[in-house]
């Protein structure tokens, strides 16, 4: 027997409502959940959020590229170039924390705002640091930009999960992911075409064009939304839900601990692969002549495609089939093809590269959907957290670096496996916790994995169940009839 939708959380008496809002002061003024939002609400937020994503998703796609330019101009060894995706990470580890609280209290918007003007700051510095010809410019800059991402990343991953339906939230985050993968198969044409096109291959001039503009955009952006209105959302959880956490606190989800450690290990080897995929490519033993550095860009650059298909893709299978499933089905793909790309040469090792691109495309949206779920009042900290989990790309890259310049690059793609067993367990792991929970037996359907809000209010309420026909679909859609905002009722999930 399946068991009964608990009721969801909030109360009844509006001024008990208002009693809470004056007690928790981590609370946001004008806070509200997906089911009071109107369709066209919830469509602009979700494009307005979805451009940042491709924002970072360019800057990360040149990153990677500027390891094989430096390696060149500042005569780097493997190691000394990743000092770049050092920065870039543990940027994470010491921004994300302190935004998630900040967000929790000031909201979003302003957490947007934040991001997106550490970002310019970073980008636009880049000038200097190509003038004056330092690495280490570089290198703390990228921190600096890499610190407004990390901040973004907090905000844009966490508000599109709460733009409609728990069901389809690892799907919504895929979608608006993909568009970062759109922007890292244009950051390496890019690249092609500027850091290594004749003259430039040994100059830093095209570097801070490209950066400065990379500055202006971000700062259209912050403009932008600083104009629209973005409304404030919380997670909806049930009244069960609620009072569990809030009785044992946020140590004790452990789907969020583990996810952490799914997401380090998960992020770490991802950053691993794609720092050395140039490398890689062009250092292939059996290849003669040798790949030339800017072909070598743009076959990264068909790496990210791949990567971007693979996430188009899982927005069709993630309608139907359970995350954490999908997960640990792409996590065993990742440990099979890193052993090929370590062992195989030639461009039989190269196309098993590409394939370890296609099976990471869903695994970190999906990773941060559910170890973020069913935090009711730490949602906003447990996005923080899993946010964290991106510091791993500060360790892996290095690792990798050592044993590339010891025993080749080639055999160092066995560094990024120790990275994709764990998140392999993760998947496996929260398949079979999620069925049990919600469905009450082990399934591969999402549909029995996800709390369905709807059926919810049916059940407890006797209200209609009402059809979001674009929801279902993954796209954003609530409101009553016309997109209009519906009426307030008692069933208010509660203000976390």
């Amino acid at each position: 027997m399946e068991p009964q939708p608990s009721r969801l959380s909030g109360e009844t008496a509006m001024n008990h409502r208002d009693e809470l809002d004056h007690t928790q002061t981590s609370r946001v003024a004008g806070e509200t959940d997906y089911t009071q939002l109107s369709r066209a609400d919830l469509t602009f937020s979700f494009c307005l959020v979805t451009s940042l994503f491709f924002l970072w998703g360019l800057s990360y796609g040149l990153l990677d590229v500027l390891n094989q330019h430096f390696l060149t101009i500042f005569h780097l060894d493997h190691t000394q170039t990743t000092l770049l995706q050092f920065a870039y990470f543990v940027a994470y580890l010491t921004t994300a924390p302190p935004m998630s609280f900040f967000m929790r209290r000031y909201g979003y918007k302003k957490g947007i705002h934040i991001g997106l003007g550490l970002f310019s700051i970073g980008a636009v510095m880049f000038w200097p640091a190509a003038k004056f010809a330092y690495y280490g410019m570089f290198v703390a800059f990228t921190w600096v930009a890499a610190s407004g991402l990390a901040t973004l990343e907090v905000a844009a991953n966490s508000y599109i999960l709460l733009l409609g339906s728990p069901r389809y939230g690892a799907l919504r985050l895929t979608l608006a992911q993909s568009f970062n993968g759109v922007a890292t198969v244009i950051g390496p044409i890019i690249a092609a075409h500027t850091f290594f096109n004749g003259a430039n291959a040994y100059s830093l001039d095209t570097v801070q064009y490209v950066y400065l503009a990379l500055s202006v955009f971000a700062l259209l952006i912050n403009i932008l939304v600083f104009f629209a209105k973005l409304p404030e959302v919380r997670q909806v959880v049930t009244v069960d839900q609620q009072a569990k956490v809030s009785k044992s606190g946020f140590f004790k989800q452990y789907h969020t601990i583990f996810g952490f450690l799914a997401e380090w290990f998960y992020v770490g080897a991802q950053v691993a692969v794609a720092s050395f995929a140039i490398f890689y490519i062009v250092e292939q033993p059996g290849i003669s002549p040798p790949i030339s550095q800017a072909t070598a860009s743009n076959m990264y650059s068909g790496c990210q495609a791949v990567f971007t298909l693979g996430r188009f893709f899982g927005v069709v299978y993630l309608k139907w089939l359970d995350p954490a499933f999908s997960l640990f089905l792409n996590g065993i793909g990742l440990c099979l093809f890193s052993i090929l790309t370590s062992t195989i040469k030639g461009y039989g090792g190269i196309a098993c590269l590409f394939l370890i691109f296609w099976f990471e495309s869903i695994c970190y949206p999906v990773i941060f959907s559910i170890a973020t779920a069913d935090l009711g009042s730490y949602q906003k900290i447990g996005s923080g957290l899993i946010a964290v989990g991106v510091s791993g790309g500060a360790a892996y890259p290095s690792m990798q670096g050592a044993l590339s310049d010891a025993k080749g690059t080639h055999i160092s793609y066995l560094i990024p496996l120790t990275g994709f067993v764990p998140l392999t367990m993760y998947g496996f792991g929260m398949w079979i916790a999620r069925s049990r929970k919600y469905g009450g037996k082990i399934t591969i359907w999402a549909k029995h994995t996800n709390l369905d809000v709807d059926e919810v209010r049916h059940h407890e309420e006797g209200l209609p169940k009402e059809s979001h026909g674009a929801e279902l679909e993954g796209v954003p859609s609530q409101g009553g009839a016309g997109g209009q905002k519906p009426k307030e009722d008692p069933l208010h999930t509660e203000r976390l």
